[in-house]
């Protein structure tokens, strides 16, 4: 579930893949690693919650990996 309500809302997958789609948007086409220090540098937040984010924005194809393995935000 992406808003549960027996946790805050700034913990949710919903709520920091915003962060996450924030730091794509800005530069289109990222290194997975380099897109996670750019958003932790914004938001505190754990590699596994990071990673259900990218799965979260892939799912709504937001985002897509392209053919040298880069995440990149689709148009």
């Amino acid at each position: 579930m992406l808003v549960p309500d027996n946790i805050h809302p700034e913990q949710t997958i919903y709520f920091n893949g915003a962060f996450v789609l924030k730091i794509i948007q800005e530069r289109r086409v990222m290194d997975m690693l380099d897109l996670y220090v750019q958003t932790t540098s914004e938001r505190d937040m754990t590699m596994p919650v990071f990673v259900l984010c990218l799965d979260w924005l892939f799912l709504l194809d937001l985002i897509t990996l392209n053919d040298i393995g880069k995440v990149e935000l689709c148009s």
